[in-house]
């Protein structure tokens, strides 16, 4: 008797390029765009559906605070090193059924939403002391 493979390990095994925590950690930054972030959801149909570009947004947030100056380290550790990346990871888990697409969505939406370089540098807001 043969197992089945479980979908996500077959997948690691097709296609080697990302870790299995850049898959986990785009479906959590999925969850908090959608859930901390409150980000709006296109078309209205009930469940929660973000752009590709809004996704980039919150991984990117998410990232920064997870792994502070690290963010990019870590996912460049992962495999990462664009955001066209994250769009390779959501079409692989869309193929296997473990995220979902709209009709308008593409891949390419994914592509050049911002520059690795500079997105995940951490950003400290100066107050006025009482000094």
């Amino acid at each position: 008797m043969t197992e089945k493979i479980h979908p996500i390990v077959e997948l690691l095994q097709q296609d080697q390029r990302f870790h299995i925590e850049a898959y986990q950690f785009v479906r959590e930054a999925l969850a908090y765009a959608q859930e901390t972030l409150k980000m709006p959801s296109e078309g209205g149909e009930g469940e929660h559906h973000i752009t590709g570009q809004q996704l980039c947004e919150a991984i990117r947030r998410y990232a920064v605070e997870q792994y502070g100056f690290m963010a990019n380290t870590v996912l460049n550790s992962w495999g990462v090193y664009a955001t066209g990346d994250f769009g390779e990871i959501v079409y692989n888990l869309i193929r296997i059924k473990h995220m979902k697409k709209s009709e308008s969505d593409r891949r390419e939406d994914f592509d050049d939403v911002y520059d690795f370089a500079s997105a995940f540098e951490p950003v400290f807001e100066l107050s006025g002391g009482d000094d």
